[in-house]
């Protein structure tokens, strides 16, 4: 490949540029690819998949725990750190390898180096110097963690290094109360680690639908995690027993982690976006139109880099549909309305649609129908771990416009309910649908009774 000339060079090889590098490729485009870590990005290699690995270990210790009122006695049960970071390794190494073969096989040239752009449609790779001209560039650079500066903030982790850690930690304190910061507490408290969780408001989760809200909460302190509220961090110092934090309601917490999760930032940081023109917002974030052009011509963007909707389908999605505008001959773009989501604690959440609040912010009035139970599978297990099930509808042509989920199986339920909310049906189609007994889902296709005054079947 012509050092000079490429059709489109694609700054991050994360999932939503590794998919428009491989379609713009099959499309006829000379395509090249610059990654600065690993090839896969961070859903990848430090994102949703090695997560994913460990909230299934740390499932397995409440299953070993519930299995013996099933007659399974599993005594002297251990859990081996070491053994699941090794495996979980091994599998990333496995899924980065596979990304990488099938850049290859589309012909799109792999570079594992930081660029940055010059302006005027050239890249440069800023380890071996190598410049590029391109007629289209796509940036893919997803986000990082977000930092506040307070003292003794280097001492701590994120998400980058918590899946590397050498031993398991005996304490770890969480600060955040987004999604990253509940599986994570939810992870750790499973694995037998006491766990606390730091938020400076009053309950976790902020944007997903209220009662998912306060049941995930709930739920995480059924599980051993103290989620203190109203609170942050202040200060923090190593001393012989670990670390001492200083939260600002002077409050002193002696752990040996703490795991920053305040959310991430786009990742824009050395790419030279000056250089080219390209304006970004107040939080860093590259200002797109719907179809990911920039505001300087030939640059464009998708996934978290843009911060519209931060999850890695959407990335995906957002590729795909730059790489059949560009180069497919179908203009098109993606829709980001009606975007599913999961929350994986345990239990986990899932959310499609609108929240309740929102929904009566727009239409007024809404009709609520939701059920909170113990499941059939505790019936035994003497866990009281409770479920959630809830719909929106909107009154004027009882189209359910929210789905709200809290069960073991929520998130693969939410996949489903997310073609349901899209095709925009009505409650009387989910009411004429046959239920699948016994399930906990059947309850979406069950509830009859609108909730008043907010009270709740339970």
């Amino acid at each position: 490949m012509s050092e000079l000339n490429v059709d489109l060079f694609v700054i991050g090889a994360g999932s939503g540029g590794v998919r428009a590098a491989r379609m713009s490729a099959s499309f006829g485009a000379k395509v090249a690819i610059a990654e600065a870590y690993r090839v896969g990005g961070t859903c990848v290699i430090r994102g949703c998949v090695p997560k994913k690995l460990l909230v299934y270990a740390s499932a397995y210790g409440t299953g070993f725990a519930e299995a013996k009122g099933y007659g399974w006695l599993a005594d002297n049960v251990r859990f081996d750190w070491p053994t699941l970071i090794h495996a979980k390794d091994m599998e990333i190494e496995r899924l980065s390898g596979i990304y990488q073969r099938n850049l290859a096989k589309a012909g799109v040239e792999v570079f594992t180096e930081r660029a940055e752009l010059l302006g005027g449609g050239q890249v440069k790779l800023m380890k071996s110097g190598r410049v590029f001209t391109a007629k289209k560039i796509l940036i893919a650079t997803g986000g990082t963690p977000r930092q506040l500066g307070f003292v003794g903030e280097e001492l701590t982790i994120t998400s980058n290094e918590v899946f590397h850690l050498p031993t398991m930690p005996k304490r770890i304190l969480i600060a955040g109360g987004g999604y990253i910061a509940c599986e994570f507490a939810s992870i750790f408290a499973g694995l037998g680690v006491q766990t606390m969780l730091v938020y400076r408001g009053d309950t976790v989760l902020r944007g997903f639908d209220d009662d998912i809200r306060t049941h995930i909460h709930q739920e995480l302190a059924n599980q051993g995690v103290r989620v203190i509220t109203h609170a942050s961090i202040d200060t923090i110092a190593r001393n012989k027993d670990g670390l001492a934090v200083v939260l600002d309601n002077e409050e002193t917490l002696a752990v040996d982690e703490v795991m920053m999760a305040l959310g991430r930032v786009p990742a824009v940081a050395g790419l030279g976006l000056e250089h080219a023109g390209v304006q970004t917002n107040k939080t860093g974030a590259i200002q797109v139109d719907e179809y990911g052009q920039s505001s300087a011509p030939g640059v464009f963007a998708i996934g978290d880099v843009t911060d519209r909707i931060n999850l890695t389908p959407v990335a995906i999605r957002e590729g795909a549909a730059f790489a059949d505008t560009q180069y497919g001959g179908r203009r098109h773009a993606f829709d980001h309305q009606h975007v599913a989501s999961a929350v994986f604690t345990q239990p986990p959440a899932a959310s499609v649609g609108l929240s309740e609040a929102d929904a009566r912010a727009k239409y007024g009035e809404v009709d609520i129908y939701k059920d909170a139970f113990r499941p059939m599978r505790h019936a035994l297990s003497g866990r009281n771990e409770r479920y959630l099930m809830k719909l929106v509808v909107r009154p004027s042509d009882e189209v359910v416009i929210g789905v709200h989920l809290v069960s073991d199986a929520a998130p693969e339920i939410i996949q489903v309910a997310a073609v349901a909310v899209k095709a925009g049906l009505t409650k009387a189609q989910w009411d004429e649908t046959c239920a699948v007994h016994p399930t906990a889902a059947e309850e979406l296709v069950l509830m009859r009774e609108k909730v008043v005054d907010n009270k709740i079947r339970s």
